[in-house]
């Protein structure tokens, strides 16, 4: 089969139609599928579902005696504590266990930065004039829903394959002390599905910045996401960190929104002595204690991190054949037009697609028509403009395996329609 650039006007012609026959077939379905975000479906909300019998009246004690009913341990229970700093893979004394979501600790991490400062910094960000952040991408749409809520300037640097690209990173931050902090999701990157390399992470810990209170937001989310048996390995950022004399440079980030319920799991926070004793602070204004019973569930349920890996091989179980199925559907449709390109992830939520430039927008837009719901393009990059405007994000988990398949045969479907008629 020829690519799209080699064709002639006949080939085209006849493709042309053959797709416009194939789009109205779709269309006439009546497809409602939605693809727009990383949900887990039922299957995967199920596995956890045990959870919700395991404190009863006899079991809101913790192993060393604390009354998860009642008010006190901000940080955590100290059971708690070590199953997660564990998951994060930082000491008990490096980590606050608190609240339902990750993106409220970064939320309010950013916050407290602009209002109060950070170790090391002399005055609140707020007070250092316009800041700004450098924006790895494509990334995740969240993060820079953060910056934009704030005011906070993005600067977008490329993705490599192995994290960004370290020498775009370290000219920006040598030079600019208004560049306060990165965003980084750096196993099973959203979208790419990349994790950074050992290189990256030290060259990140390790570089000179010219403002002293440079943070890393180190947004772990997928960190125990593996789809394979052989998972991704990332260096400790915090150890890096601590060999470079710069330990107060990170804040990590996890949660359990996607291992357990993604309403009701566990968000953490990790760092540096001095910095998890100023978030505590902070925090110690707005609540008096975590949900400890909510700790207790996923405690009792896990026990460890044995407990937690057995439990992700079966979210890898039900969600791989869907990723498989993304992948399979686009090789089929477009490798041989050589006019796309897509990740095959290893582990996490996503898979990122890369249309002609030019083409994303219109690819969404057209599939939407036709029933499948797709993130909106440029969403994976600040202020939701793709400067090629050709990423588009895929979330395979919610949908079952025959619906991505007809959401990603109806993609692909698009993707040459637009590219034919850009061509």
């Amino acid at each position: 089969m020829p690519t799209l650039a080699s064709m002639d006007s006949e080939a085209r012609r006849a493709l042309t139609e053959q797709l416009a026959e194939r789009y109205e077939t779709f269309k006439a379905q009546g497809l409602s599928l939605d693809m727009t975000r990383g949900k887990p479906c039922p299957a995967q909300l199920d596995l956890a579902n045990p959870m919700l019998t395991l404190v009863d009246e006899t079991r809101t004690k913790t192993a060393g005696g604390v009354d998860t009913r009642n008010y006190g341990n901000l940080g955590g229970t100290d059971e708690v504590l070590q199953l997660f700093a564990d998951f994060l893979e930082v000491g008990t004394d490096e980590i606050i266990v608190h609240s339902n979501a990750s993106l409220t600790l970064m939320h309010d991490t950013v916050a407290n930065a602009l209002l109060l400062g950070v170790p090391g910094g002399d005055k609140p960000w707020s007070q250092c004039g316009p800041i700004k952040f450098l924006c790895p991408c494509p990334g995740y749409d969240r993060h820079f829903s953060i910056c934009e809520h704030f005011g906070i300037e993005m600067i977008v640097v490329d993705l490599t394959g192995e994290g960004p690209d370290m020498d775009q990173v370290e000219s920006l931050v040598a030079n600019d002390p208004s560049i306060k902090g990165i965003w980084c999701v750096p196993k099973y990157s959203n979208p790419t599905g990349e994790t950074y390399s050992d290189a990256v992470v030290h060259r990140l810990a390790a570089m000179n910045c010219a403002a002293p209170d440079f943070r890393i937001f180190w947004d772990n989310a997928y960190t125990v996401h593996h789809l394979t048996d052989t998972p991704d390995e990332l260096a400790s950022i915090l150890q890096a960190c601590k060999d470079a004399a710069n330990p107060d440079r990170v804040f990590l980030f996890g949660s359990t929104s996607k291992v357990t319920f993604a309403g009701s799991g566990v968000a953490m926070i990790g760092g540096s002595a001095a910095n998890i004793a100023a978030v505590k602070k902070n925090m110690s204004i707005q609540a008096i204690g975590p949900d400890k019973i909510n700790q207790q569930r996923h405690l009792l349920f896990f026990q460890d991190m044995h407990g937690v890996r057995a439990h992700m091989q079966q979210h890898a179980t039900i969600i791989k054949p869907k990723f498989d199925a993304v992948d399979e559907v686009l090789e089929r449709e477009l490798r041989a037009y050589d006019v796309a390109s897509w990740s095959r992830p290893t582990g996490g939520y996503f898979t990122s697609l890369d249309t002609p430039d030019g083409c994303a927008a219109e690819v969404c837009t057209m599939a939407d028509a036709a029933g499948v719901k797709m993130t909106k393009a440029g969403a994976t990059f600040p202020y939701g403009k793709d400067p090629r405007d050709r990423n588009i994000r895929i979330s395979p988990s919610l949908p079952s395996l025959e619906e991505i398949r007809q959401a990603m045969e109806l993609l692909a479907i698009c993707v040459l329609r637009v590219a034919l008629a850009r061509d």
